[in-house]
């Protein structure tokens, strides 16, 4: 076979060589260390959880190191291609703080190793497959569908593995002659790598994750399709051409890739190139309603797209500061040796990943999401909760918008000092949080506590009024309850109560709840002066004076 002239008969129209894009494409000028990673999503209109996972470690690696982080668009499954899904990646991937360096953007490429939509590609991925032809690496299969699948059922019969390789490669040795004939006949066609594999005595192959460390597995046997019939290359094929010209030194993907590992190292070393460090995630799970691990779904779990976390009201930061206690197993006894520390502080690293799936646990990012708000000014808070709104909760931002001298003290309540209230989780849950503060929103929640009958707490409730002065400070307002409370056969103390409990019918605090239910609606709050003194006198004893007459 004349491979040179196979070669000028698939690929007329290509005229560059490999070593042309090795110029136009040459090795990036970056820092000893420095790593170059990418995100390569589908643009099919859906980011789900896993994307914002590889994002997140794709991102630090690289810009812990002083590297690149691009985005590319695989696109070459045309048939899954959704309009607008460019936006919605950049978008979605934006509200988490994920910043790329270079790459895909919405107005166009950003960078000097584009184009960075694999669909504008196909001159470079050709050129390279030409490449393969020429040195009889690579050739053409006009094996039809039915043909494949007879093979198939023969394979399954015979109990075999299942593809074309060695003997069920029928287009393997095809003389040039009969390759221009089945052109010249419009027959399509396919073009297959000619794998070098054995695959009755398969060799091993050992390639180091940077996961999962060394990884043996038997080499690639299959002569596996590397462009389609209509002259786009598979993924198998693009990402190993785009990786090699856009100088990606690290992929981060998952584990349901491990098996088409042995492929790509193959392509790699037919093209002579050196392959990036592969880094392959363990799935995300999730406990089943019986303990039992569980792969998230995309039918069952809403969770597992990405846009439910904007949704629910997440802030992004509390997003990702749980995605790195599910990252790096250290990170969390990091964060507790360094609780104020800014989250990019932390030094990620590969090897502190999970291997064996990483449990994700929405209990777990509301506690944690409390932590991290607790830490965020009110003014963001603000900012963050009336965007959500807006987006989602339109109804209620008449009641927010253009009230922030309102509001941030409402949002500082009981933040301060050692040990800071943590109340909030979400936007959705702190505007219910804060909803009494509005007389639109306001309602009695809970019941008077068992100790307090409703004739006492009609008493409770008149000589509050009668000594109520809105400028009494928090020490002389508490002692006037602690005088009702003695009058009205209650405990000034606590401890009275429990050590005598006979003597008493309640203590002072079944006294302040019953205040406190009048003025906030619930039996627990932030401190019911200072919510007082945000609410103003008219409404504490327009609430107080409603309440006493509905009990």
């Amino acid at each position: 076979m004349d491979y040179d002239k196979l070669a000028e008969l698939l690929f007329p129209e290509i005229t560059k060589t490999p070593e042309d894009y090795e110029t136009i494409y040459p090795q990036r000028e970056l820092p000893e260390g420095a790593k170059v990673t990418r995100l390569g999503p589908s643009p099919t209109g859906f980011m789900h959880l896993g994307n914002l996972y590889g994002a997140f470690v794709d991102e630090r690696l690289a810009h812990q190191s002083g590297g690149v982080f691009y985005l590319r668009i695989e696109d070459t499954d045309d048939k899954r291609y959704v309009e607008g899904a460019v936006d919605v990646i950049i978008d979605s991937l934006d509200f988490f703080g994920i910043e790329f360096d270079e790459g895909a953007g919405r107005s166009g490429d950003t960078g000097e190793y584009g184009p960075y939509t694999q669909s504008e590609r196909k001159d470079i991925y050709q050129c390279m497959a030409k490449h393969l032809v020429r040195e009889g690496m690579a050739y053409p299969c006009f094996l039809t569908e039915e043909e494949i699948s007879a093979i198939r059922e023969k394979q399954e019969a015979n109990k075999e593995m299942p593809g074309i390789y060695g003997r069920y490669a029928a287009c393997r040795d095809l003389s040039y002659e009969e390759v221009e004939a089945n052109i010249a006949a419009g027959k399509p066609y396919v073009l297959r790598l000619r794998s070098g594999g054995n695959i009755d005595d398969p060799e091993e192959i050992k390639v180091r994750d940077g996961i999962r460390g060394t990884l043996t597995m038997p080499e690639n046997c299959q002569d596996t399709v590397i462009l389609k019939a209509t002259g786009i290359p598979t993924y198998h094929f693009a990402h190993v051409v785009d990786d090699h010209f856009m100088r990606t030194t690290h992929v981060v993907r998952g584990e349901e890739w491990l098996s088409s590992l042995p492929i790509h190292v193959e392509l790699f070393k037919k093209m002579g190139w050196r392959w990036p460090l592969y880094c392959h995630t363990a799935q995300l799970m999730k406990l089943d309603e019986n303990g039992n691990k569980r792969k998230l779904s995309k039918r069952k779990d809403p969770e597992l797209r990405l846009g439910y976390y904007k949704e629910m009201g997440y802030h992004p930061a509390a997003v990702r500061e749980y995605l790195l206690t599910i990252l790096n197993s250290n990170y969390e006894e990091w964060r507790m040796a360094h609780p104020d520390s800014p989250v990019d502080d932390f030094a990620f690293t590969t090897k502190k990943m999970s291997t064996s799936g990483a449990l994700f646990d929405l209990n777990k990012l509301n506690d944690i999401s409390k932590d991290v708000l607790v830490k965020i000014s009110a003014a963001d808070l603000y900012a963050f909760m009336l965007q959500w709104a807006k987006e989602y909760r339109s109804e209620i931002v008449p009641a927010i918008e253009g009230r922030e001298d309102y509001l941030l003290p409402i949002l500082d309540l009981g933040r301060e000092g050692k040990k800071p209230r943590k109340d909030f989780v979400n936007a959705p849950q702190m505007f219910e949080f804060i909803s009494y503060f509005f007389d639109e929103y306001f309602k009695v929640e809970d019941s008077l506590p068992q100790e307090v009958p409703a004739e006492d707490a009609k008493k409770i409730l008149g000589e509050y009024l009668r000594g109520y002065d809105h400028a009494d400070d928090n020490g002389v307002w508490f002692d006037k309850i602690r005088e009702i409370a003695g009058r009205l056969g209650y405990a000034e103390r606590p401890k009275d109560f429990k050590n005598e409990p006979e003597k008493y019918k309640g203590h002072v605090g079944h006294v302040s709840e019953v205040i406190r239910l009048a003025v906030v609606g619930r039996s627990q709050s932030p401190d019911i002066w200072q919510i007082q003194q945000i609410l103003g006198e008219e409404r504490v004893r327009s609430r107080i004076e409603k309440y006493a007459a509905s009990i």
